[in-house]
Parts: C-alpha cells; sequence; structure tokens
C-alpha cells in the first residue's frame, strides 16, 4: 500500500452544508432495522423500478485496472465480479471475504507462496460468452501497464516478476507468475507468503477482460461487464452513467448481488447540500434514490435528528478507519519518549469527538485498529488519561523530561474542512495541552500543500494530525504501511510518519503474513497495535462514523463494517 484507501479519503473529504428540517438534538438518529439487520421502507424487497444515484464525484476511470478498493466501490461492483468480494451482510458479517467468480477463497500452498483458484461453472460476459481464467490473468497484466495507472499497488509487489512488468500491451509475454493450465485454473505464485491473498481477490484487477474486447484507455466508455448490470450509458467521462440488466449474469453463480432494480441511473456533479436537500425532500425519482459518496455533517445532521421520519432515513456505518496524531521523533523535542507520553496524558478525547461532530459522528479511539473484530481488535489503553485528559499526569511526565516550566511546539494541520486534520480538531488539542503547560502554535495549511508536506520525510513536521483506512478489513493493511519500516519511502509518499524501524514489529509483520487462518491472525494483529501503542508514536483519536440519507421508497438497506456505507448491490425500489 502506498496511500489511503479511495473509500477512506472520500469519506474523510465529506463537506456538510445543509439545510433540511428543523430542530436540534443531542444524539444521532436511530435507524429502523428488520429483522435480517437491514433496514429502509417497509415490505418485501421486489425486483424492477429504476435506482437513481445522486453523487458528487464522477465514476471516471471506470475501468477495472484503474480503480482502487474492493470491487471498485459501489457502483463498479455492479458490473465487475472479481474473484473474491466482500459478503453482502449487515455489521461486522459484511466484514468477511467471501467467493465470488471463484469456488472458494482459494487454496494456497502450504507456505502461502502460491494460490490456486477454480472459476464457477456458468460465468458469462454481457454478449453471452464464457469468462475463462485467461480473461482474468488478461484482466491482471493490463492493471500493468502505466497506460491504465491507478489501481491498487498490491499485485506488483507480490507477484514474481511484477516489479518489472509492463502490461500486455508492451510485453505480450504476459507475466508468467500467473499460470491458466485450464479455462477455468488460475494459479499465482508471490514472491513472500502472503495469507491475505484473498483479500487482495477483491480487488477490481481480478475482474476477467476479454482480450479481443479491450480498448486500452478507451475500455471505460464500455466496460464489459460480468456483473448483472451493462453499461448502457456513459456520459461527461462518467458523469452520467446509465446501466441495465445483464440478461446473462446469473443468480446461481452469485450469492452476493440482489440486483433488485431494473435500471440504475447515476448522476454526479452535484453538491454535497444539493444531494441531501434532494434526499431529504425525497421527491418524484429522488424518493428512489440513494448517494455512494455524501456523509451528513454534524450541523446537517442536528437538523436531521429534529425530524423523527427523516431521522428513520438515515443509515449508520463504521468503515475502518483511525484520525490519530502523528509524531516525527526524528525532530526534536519529539525524540524524548516522555514527551510523546506526556502528550499522549494531556489530550482531551472528549473535547476532540465534539470537534468532530459529537459523538454521533465519532468515537473516542485509544488504540490504532478500529474497533472491529476483523481488524483483530485488542482493547487497550498505554496512557489511560480518562475522558478528558490527565493534565497532572502530564506535567509530571514533562518535568521529568527536562520541561519543568513547559513547552511550546507546533501542531500542523489542515485547513480542509474534514472534521478530522482540520482547524476544529487542533484547535481541542490546544486547549487541552494548554491545562498540561504546553503551549501549542497551530499551522494550518491547504489540503495539498498538508498531503505533500507531511508524507514526504525530508519537509515532515514534528507533530501533526492525520488518518488511516485499510483497503480491507484486516490489521495487516491497517498496520504494515505505518509502522514497518520496510515501507519507510524516502523519494515519494511516506506513510509511515514515525519512521518506526523495529527489527522486531517488521519480523512479527512477516510472520503473521504466512497465517492462512485469517482468525488466528487477526489475534496477532491486535497484539501487535498494543506493542507499537506503547511506544507512543502516536496518538490515536477518534474513529469516525458515517451517517447517509436515502430516499423514502429505498428498501433493504445493508450496511456493513467493510465498507461502513449503504451496499447498492442490496437495495430495492420495490
Amino acid at each position: 500500500m502506498r496511500q489511503p484507501s479511495v473509500i477512506s479519503r472520500r469519506v474523510a473529504a465529506a463537506v456538510v452544508v445543509l439545510v433540511v428540517g428543523s430542530g436540534a438534538a443531542a444524539c444521532g438518529p436511530q435507524d429502523s432495522k428488520g429483522s435480517d439487520g437491514s433496514s429502509g421502507a417497509a415490505g418485501k424487497p421486489a425486483k424492477g423500478g429504476t435506482l437513481t444515484v445522486l453523487n458528487r464525484a464522477a465514476q471516471e476511470d471506470f475501468d477495472p485496472a484503474r480503480l482502487y478498493t474492493s470491487g471498485g466501490g459501489n457502483v463498479p461492483s455492479l458490473v465487475f465480479r472479481t474473484l473474491t468480494t466482500r459478503n453482502r451482510e449487515a455489521g461486522a458479517a459484511g466484514a468477511k471475504v467471501v467467493p465470488d467468480l471463484a469456488t472458494d477463497l482459494g487454496t494456497p500452498s502450504k507456505n502461502a507462496t502460491v494460490w490456486t483458484y477454480t472459476l464457477k461453472d456458468g460465468l458469462k460476459y454481457e454478449d453471452g460468452t464464457a469468462i475463462t481464467s485467461a480473461d482474468i490473468k488478461y484482466g491482471i497484466e493490463r492493471s500493468f501497464a502505466a497506460e491504465l495507472s491507478g489501481g491498487a499497488p498490491y499485485l506488483r509487489d507480490w507477484l514474481i516478476g511484477g516489479a518489472d512488468y509492463r502490461g500486455p500491451y508492451k510485453d505480450k509475454k504476459g507475466l508468467a507468475s500467473i499460470e491458466t493450465p485450464d479455462a477455468k485454473t488460475i494459479v499465482f505464485h508471490l514472491n513472500k507468503p502472503e495469507g491475505e491473498f484473498p483479500y487482495l481477490a477483491t480487488q477490481t484487477q481480478t475482474t476477467p477482460v476479454p482480450k479481443a474486447k479491450d480498448t486500452g484507455t478507451k475500455y471505460e466508455n464500455h466496460p464489459i461487464s460480468s456483473g448483472p448490470y451493462k453499461v448502457v450509458k456513459n456520459e461527461g467521462d462518467g458523469e452520467r452513467l446509465v446501466l441495465e440488466r445483464n440478461k446473462f449474469w446469473s443468480a446461481a453463480t452469485d450469492e452476493e448481488r440482489k440486483a433488485y432494480p431494473d435500471r440504475i441511473d447515476v448522476r454526479s456533479g452535484l453538491d454535497s447540500a444539493v444531494i441531501n436537500q434532494r434526499l431529504s425532500a425525497s421527491r418524484g425519482a429522488d424518493a428512489a434514490a440513494v448517494t455512494t459518496d455524501t456523509n451528513l455533517g454534524p450541523a446537517e445532521l442536528a437538523k436531521v435528528t429534529g425530524d423523527k421520519k427523516l431521522a428513520a432515513r438515515v443509515g449508520t456505518g463504521h468503515f475502518g478507519y483511525t484520525n490519530y496524531i502523528a509524531f516525527n521523533p526524528k525532530v526534536k523535542p519529539f525524540d524524548n519518549p516522555k514527551v510523546r507520553q506526556a502528550i499522549s496524558y494531556a489530550v482531551d478525547r472528549t473535547s476532540v469527538v465534539n470537534a468532530a461532530g459529537g459523538s454521533s459522528l465519532a468515537e473516542p479511539a485509544t488504540t490504532f485498529l478500529p474497533e472491529q473484530a476483523s481488524f483483530g481488535f485488542n482493547a487497550y489503553d498505554a496512557f489511560p488519561a480518562g475522558k478528558t485528559g490527565d493534565a497532572a499526569k502530564a506535567k509530571e511526565l514533562l518535568k521529568e523530561a527536562g520541561y519543568a516550566k513547559g513547552l511550546t511546539i507546533t501542531l500542523t494541520h489542515s485547513n480542509e474542512k474534514n472534521f478530522a486534520t482540520s482547524p476544529e480538531i487542533a484547535t481541542a488539542i490546544q486547549e487541552a495541552l494548554k491545562q498540561a503547560g504546553i503551549t501549542v502554535k497551530l499551522q494550518g495549511l491547504e489540503s495539498n500543500a498538508y498531503s505533500d508536506k507531511i508524507y514526504n520525510v525530508k519537509s515532515e513536521p514534528g507533530f501533526f494530525l492525520t488518518g488511516w483506512g485499510a483497503d480491507w478489513p484486516s490489521g495487516g493493511p491497517f498496520l504494515a504501511p505505518i509502522f514497518d519500516g520496510r515501507q519507510i519511502v524516502k523519494n515519494g509518499y511516506n506513510f509511515n510518519a514515525s519512521q518506526l524501524d523495529d527489527a522486531s514489529v517488521n519480523k512479527e509483520i512477516d510472520e503473521i503474513n504466512k497465517l492462512t487462518d485469517l482468525s488466528a491472525a487477526a489475534k496477532r494483529w491486535g497484539a501487535l497495535d498494543k506493542k507499537i501503542g506503547e511506544q507512543a508514536v502516536t496518538v490515536p483519536l477518534f474513529h469516525p462514523v458515517y451517517k447517509r440519507l436515502y430516499g423514502e421508497s429505498i428498501k433493504n438497506v445493508v450496511i456493513s463494517d467493510w465498507t461502513g456505507v449503504l451496499d447498492i448491490s442490496q437495495v430495492a425500489v420495490k
């Protein structure tokens, strides 16, 4: 991994200005859940109708080679099927990986360096031709082409020969580390043990692409469907998308996608306030509308909560994401562990949560891993300071560190209105540390300048706000990019802010990666999180909670812990 997931960046950037309903309340709305854990309008979901999607961002790069995240996110997962996929159930059950095109999660070799998959029977494209293992191999190979940049980097890192492969347009021999001994079998040869390969197989790079239909950079205009819907209109570089049923898709081969609506109409380029206003009014076609990229913010949520009918149309989800303070121990005085520990004790998480929009939108964190079993969550608090901080303990540590008369430091933050790394959070920390005798100067930067500064080891500040979300719900893609010393990038974007290079941590990451028992691996990730947390190289602040409106005719709202947002593949409008 070399960048936060698309989902995490998109969610964190949600902007919130809206006038809906009236009144305010101290807590968020409650969902109206059905007996199966889903929610939405009453009545059994049925086939038929048109689902409208109202979004801010256009579905650019609608090419499986260029998409990042499991299934490419919500809309692409209606068109692209992958070897494995996320379990389309609500809550924690939805954080499991399950088969999609493959019959199972794959068969690993003894040391997890070779993974073999067998395709299901009856798989077809939108033109009725059969899907083969060679198509999956070709789909993966074209993701290496420089012309199709943007996808997840894992296969390049994990496959033997991947680092030097340039894609099928320049190297027609293909990747020898992917074998297809017959039309239904595909074998991957990895350069090191990777027990989490079934998670990686959820990425859209494992979508089959028929070589004869490949149009290079133009493929995104009409990608060939292997899912329940096909593209019938793509205008404005993904700003307007219309999907209709793929008559060759068979539900018998796909246990995950319900495909209730006959038609999906995606309209993008809308302002966040307009999206939420239209969903709240729910008039005409908007009654059967959802959004896949726009959250409710603090001000909007307070207004929605004052209207019971509106509040019943808010979906709540938890995506695995942690907002935290990062230290650069190469910058004084953060090279002193007692200074970092003092700040850990001084932080007032209650005020931080309030600054992030309140307890409905943020949950306090004392662990780096999110509070979900799939990540290996192991409850601990290395520097217990209660809900509002322990200024006395912080002062004691500062005295031991040689700062008995106090300390002045600079906190770098973003000026983006994201309620995560923005001025509201920085100010809350500034006030808390003041109680411990620490004077905090604030340095706010515009979004691009902020990213360029904090992700560059040459310019990285000593004390700043940031966050991280994993590409799949496991401790691996959460801890390794942030704390594995071998992932420190000296010329490019670096996410190991503390530049931690602890041999014992690196070794444990390698040992866990050998495990193909994902439950056993989760326990080890949790234990590793605690070990790292005791070094005070970060201060976990809070995990965000996502709230999204949907139209009054929407049925079967399912929100899993994998994505934290409504799963469009489960929605019905009849």
